[in-house]
């Protein structure tokens, strides 16, 4: 599949292994700048580095926790500072711990689970969402006209 992402930005949080980590050197190969977001800093700083080797494309490695709201508020105006836009949100990063039953999860393990797997990717993707929203809507007077009108 032949897709060109020349001058898009494409964030990928829990992006420095597995099947993310592919992610990450997809949007590369197709011409976009990546962000790797995860916990550990270095797997990212690694990732972001075969990426500017294979693509010449920038590559940003960024450590942040998905579940703590502060580390992506953080991310996102790092990132909008840096690279001015996102244009694609993986919202990746989550955990599903193992338990041998499920009456042996604990309310601290419940709540640590809720707050990986949907607050965080809840607020990252508001965070993004937003300044999506707010910049340029189009990119041609013809897709002006004809986008709907703002909801209040």
């Amino acid at each position: 599949m032949n897709v060109d992402l020349s001058g898009r930005v494409a964030l990928v949080t829990g992006g420095s292994r597995g099947l993310p980590r592919e992610m990450v050197l997809g949007f590369a190969r197709a011409g976009a700048d990546v962000v790797i977001s995860s916990r550990k800093l270095d797997a990212c700083e690694e990732l972001a580095a075969v990426v500017r080797t294979e693509t010449g494309l920038r590559a940003h490695a960024f450590a942040a926790h998905a579940g703590r709201w502060e580390d992506l508020d953080h991310l996102v105006d790092v990132v909008y500072g840096e690279l001015g836009r996102v244009d694609v949100l993986v919202n990746n990063a989550g955990m599903a711990p193992l338990y041998p039953r499920l009456s042996a999860i604990t309310e601290d393990l419940f709540d640590k689970v809720v707050t990986v797997n949907l607050k965080g990717p809840f607020r990252l993707g508001v965070l993004v969402g937003e300044r999506m929203q707010a910049g340029p809507v189009a990119r041609s007077s013809t897709s002006a006209a004809s986008a709907p009108p703002a909801r209040r």
